[in-house]
């Protein structure tokens, strides 16, 4: 499935300056419309390392009311939780109406990173499967939006990622050893990761796979794709599509502004 992903998508990042900023407007005012009509939703982002989980999440909860989301960053489960059942940290982590809960790396860790590096039994990331679907199921009946994102790259782009903020004095830190461990071990990966989307792809729960090669044309995908899920939920009460902004060109040459800041800083050091 993964292995026949166009991974050669592209968007100019002209073309994605001029539109973000409609974009991020768009999705606030559906922020704004879930909150007013106690709508939850679920972002769920999975993917390769270094795909660019963190600077999507990042782009698009720039401009949200960040008293309407909540973002969740999971890791591995401490002491204390490996005690309780293992969807309980979740369970805690679910929005309440009208909110949107955000999670960079998710439950499904555990028929991703938990079963490949051999965290948990054959029985237990097996029968995970069955407690994902079923743990969806019951959000989406009580009326939580869920959005899911692969986002996907090939084996020697992300070697190449990992090469390059190696070689960032201010980037090095965010590469590991556990992280190239991982790489070599982009087969297994990328088999579980198949598994997953196929046995948890669900009508209330479906998968996004995002080219993610091309940044900006992974960000549009993303952004159009939440947005259709909200504008689908919130049905008659979606806001309408505002007029384009008289302020979007200043938007535009404000971040261009910013870019120039940042890269003539970067040549100095």
């Amino acid at each position: 499935m993964l292995e026949k992903v166009n991974l050669n998508e592209e968007f100019s990042k002209e073309d994605y300056k001029r539109v973000l900023p409609g974009l991020q407007r768009r999705l606030y005012d559906l922020e704004k419309a879930c909150w007013d009509n106690k709508v939850a939703s679920i972002l769920v982002f999975e993917g390769w390392d270094a795909a660019g989980k963190g600077s999507a999440i990042a782009t698009l909860t720039e401009r949200l009311d960040p008293r309407g989301f909540k973002l969740h960053a999971i890791r591995a489960p401490r002491t204390h939780e490996q005690s309780y059942p293992w969807l309980w940290r979740f369970w805690l982590r679910t929005p309440n109406a009208g909110e949107m809960a955000i999670f960079d790396h998710s439950w499904y860790g555990r028929v991703l990173v938990e079963r490949v590096e051999g965290l948990v039994s054959e029985e237990e990331w097996r029968a995970a499967y069955r407690d994902i679907v079923e743990f969806e199921r019951m959000l989406a009946e009580d009326g939580t939006v869920i959005i899911k994102f692969w986002l996907h790259i090939g084996k020697k782009e992300q070697k190449k990622r990992f090469k390059a903020l190696e070689n960032d004095p201010l980037e090095s830190w965010r590469v590991t050893p556990e992280d190239w461990a991982r790489h070599r071990k982009y087969g297994e990966y990328l088999e579980a990761a198949e598994q997953m989307l196929e046995l948890t792809e669900t009508e209330h729960g479906p998968w996004t796979i995002v080219e993610a090669t091309c940044r900006w044309h992974a960000r549009r995908k993303i952004f159009d794709t939440v947005i259709r899920a909200l504008e689908a939920r919130l049905g008659e009460a979606a806001p309408p599509v505002r007029a384009v902004a008289k302020d979007d060109r200043r938007d535009v040459e404000l971040r261009e502004a910013m870019d120039k800041v940042e890269r003539a800083v970067a040549r100095r050091k």
